[in-house]
């Protein structure tokens, strides 16, 4: 069974644990994973994971900074990690990461937000920084909804 970074609190009161899901775990995830550590005040542990792997965008990095959230020593993993592991919500916020991952065993909720891939933005550097900041806020929101939704 894969080590956790966390404890596993199934139904004993503590944190509730997420897991957001993308296809590199290079921006959309790892922002929501950020936020979602910022915003619960402890309430949550949040993870992030890819169907593949590769570093923290330093867009991401920049975007996250601007709310006083640090995410550029974030680890970036993939799925095959928490594969056996229970998760209050698992939250794919890709449409590829939703098709090659409809169904997540230990995921007591399963959710699809949607969200465009900052990363392929093109345009001069504010253009491109800007379309990470409208992925972030649009996170926050979805976000902020699902914290209102569980007090």
């Amino acid at each position: 069974m894969p080590q956790t970074r966390g404890s596993q609190t199934e139904g004993r009161g503590g944190p509730q644990r997420v897991l957001f899901l993308c296809t590199h775990n290079s921006a959309r995830s790892q922002m929501a994973e950020g936020l979602l550590r910022h915003l619960s005040s402890g309430r949550f542990e949040a993870y992030s994971a890819g169907t593949e792997a590769t570093r923290v965008r330093p867009r991401a990095v920049e975007a996250m900074s601007e709310l006083g959230v640090d995410i550029s020593g974030a680890e970036y993993e993939t799925l095959d990690r928490y594969l056996g592991e229970t998760f209050e919500y698992v939250i794919t916020v890709c449409d590829a990461a939703n098709e090659s991952c409809p169904f997540f065993p230990g995921a007591r909720n399963r959710r699809h937000w949607s969200f465009e891939d900052p990363s392929q933005a093109t345009g001069t550097e504010a253009e491109r920084l800007q379309a990470f900041r409208r992925v972030r806020d649009g996170l926050r929101a979805r976000i902020e909804e699902l914290l209102a939704a569980r007090t």
